[in-house]
């Protein structure tokens, strides 16, 4: 790919094409209800992105009117919205490509579909192995969301399930998440969290949170020692990808008389020996 420049070199456009109708452009007045030419405005743009995904080296301002069959300035129209929001791109020959934006959040969707593809078997191993729940949680926002769990063959029921979002603060999983951002971004995601007491053990201030999260760096692994639930305790790693980022968590969880204080260390040992394997399997090098 070419490199990338501002959208300040623009095609020039015949001048017969300037005093097309503002109609079809894509931003119609602001309070009008999506009628007709919304959707086609939107079918157009989907037109551009998909003319834009088949080439490479990118496209013209003319070769991609052509394409799709419209006037120059109403493609460029079109077009400047998608740049400006980042889903297409200028290139410093002149032509056009797919943003960075848009790969992004098709990333997004398919690191999801590959993280629990590569961390399903790991969690299907913690489980035998140690007679435990295990998930797999995502950060958003200031909490966590389960997105696979594999249950342990017994009567205990806990409170978890895949969808269910839980304050990161008083979980294992978030814990780890927590982790991996910076001050200012657990400033930023934790600074107007209203910390609620679940149990005795709850944290319950931002500066007891950073004092967990920095024990949570050095160990390498979280606990929730009856945080949320005096019937649970759970103890989670970080997921790391190719870039070296935290992207997810996996944790075993269960009953006290279960999952002891005395056992916490060897559970520990096991989840992030899986959790290290998943991050292998992302691309991460550590």
């Amino acid at each position: 790919m070419a490199p990338l420049e501002s959208e300040s070199k623009t095609e020039e456009l015949p001048v017969e094409a300037v005093g097309e109708s503002a109609g079809e452009a894509v931003g119609e007045s602001a309070g009008e209800a999506i009628g007709e030419k919304g959707v086609k405005s939107i079918e157009r743009v989907l037109d551009i992105v998909e003319s834009l995904s088949t080439r490479q080296e990118g496209m013209t301002l003319t070769e991609l009117a052509k394409s799709i069959g419209l006037p120059k300035s109403t493609t460029h129209r079109l077009l400047s919205t998608l740049v400006r929001r980042g889903y297409a791109a200028r290139r410093e020959d002149g032509g056009y490509q797919i943003g960075l934006k848009l790969i992004e959040a098709v990333s997004y969707y398919i690191n999801s579909l590959e993280l629990q593809t590569e961390a399903r078997q790991h969690l299907a191993r913690l489980t035998v192995e140690l007679g435990l729940t295990a998930h797999l949680g995502v950060l958003e926002g200031d909490q966590v969301v389960y997105i696979e769990r594999i249950d342990v063959l017994s009567g205990v029921k806990l409170y978890s399930q895949i969808g269910l979002r839980m304050h990161a603060y008083c979980s294992s999983l978030g814990k780890c998440l927590l982790a991996g951002l910076s001050g200012e971004e657990l400033s930023q995601v934790m600074g107007r969290c209203a910390f609620e007491r679940f149990t005795p053990n709850t944290i319950v201030t931002l500066a007891a949170l950073r004092e967990e999260i920095r024990l949570v760096r050095r160990q390498g692994y979280a606990v929730d020692n009856m945080e949320y639930s005096q019937n649970n305790r759970c103890v989670g790693a970080p997921i790391y990808d190719y870039r070296g980022e935290t992207v997810a968590a996996i944790s075993a969880s269960g009953p006290p008389a279960i999952l002891t204080e005395e056992r916490v260390p060897e559970v520990a040992a096991e989840v992030m020996s899986k959790a290290r394997a998943i991050s292998r399997n992302l691309g991460h090098g550590g």
